[in-house]
């Protein structure tokens, strides 16, 4: 990977398997934006941002290269080679996947907001998901711009009630919203724990939750805690695993079977019948 200061941005060669449109769209975030023009835009934390992408040659628009070294380059998993781990897969439907869209990387999101609006993405669909997040922040969030806002934290919103949260329209996920940030607030359950859980334990822990069942915590767990082994089930997931992996994944997904999953969720879902 080779940086280079223009101006006030930072131009990115020598990435293979890295697309960001491709990433921030494929349902593991919320709070992105791929315009017709091409550039890319999104809030994470209290951060905004824009990217444009050609080919092999990515431009992060006014940002420094200390801000991209210790953010962003964690962020998109820019550490990890996903080229050793889909040359890896000895599967003809996950070497389809890859194949077709190597560009998936799985991203290193704040651990609270991706628990909030994993929440939130129950029973739901994208649009209404990136609704009900964007009334979140504009609602409870900090300032960062003229426009935006910062994602709000868990201790803002742990002294809320269902009621002052009626203007996200969110139904009755307030109440879930509400009592997972008092639950983090109160350090019934912490994030810097579940980090260091065996899996199974984590999974347990983010179940204390109300509303939150294995498929919350594991999204939650493999695009807020990077645990590449989680493997959130939804109903793409279950569709692949019903008609090609009755028997379970192959063996050459072992430890990273989040990575293919998310190959094969959106492989699916390009070809759904």
């Amino acid at each position: 990977m080779k940086i280079e200061k223009e101006n006030n941005d930072l131009k990115i060669t020598g990435v293979e398997y890295l697309d960001i449109g491709l990433s921030v769209d494929c349902g593991q975030s919320f709070r992105w934006k791929v315009n017709k023009d091409g550039t890319i835009h999104g809030v994470v934390k209290n951060k905004s941002v824009d990217i444009i992408q050609k080919k092999d040659e990515i431009i992060f628009k006014n940002i420094t290269e200390e801000e991209f070294n210790n953010f962003w380059k964690v962020y998109f998993d820019l550490e990890r080679d996903y080229k050793k781990i889909c040359d890896s897969f000895d599967d003809d439907n996950l070497k389809a996947a890859c194949k077709e869209f190597p560009g998936i990387r799985i991203l290193k999101q704040d651990e609270w907001e991706t628990i909030c609006s994993f929440i939130i993405s129950q029973n739901n669909n994208i649009p209404r998901i990136k609704g009900i997040i964007s009334r979140l922040c504009e609602n409870f969030g900090e300032k960062i711009n003229e426009y935006e806002y910062g994602f709000p934290s868990f201790e803002i919103l742990s002294k809320k009630t269902p009621e002052e949260l009626a203007p996200l329209r969110a139904g009755f996920r307030n109440k879930y919203i509400i009592d997972a940030a008092q639950k983090f607030a109160s350090g019934e359950i912490d994030i810097e724990k579940i980090k260091k859980m065996p899996l199974e334990e984590a999974r347990e822990e983010l179940k204390k939750i109300k509303g939150v069942g294995n498929k919350v915590a594991d999204c939650s767990l493999l695009f807020g805690f990077a645990r590449v082994e989680a493997f959130p089930v939804d109903v793409w997931v279950k569709r692949v695993m019903q008609e090609l992996y009755p028997n379970g994944l192959p063996k050459c997904t072992k430890g990273v079977e989040g990575i293919a999953q998310q190959y094969l969720f959106h492989w699916r879902r390009q070809h759904q019948q």
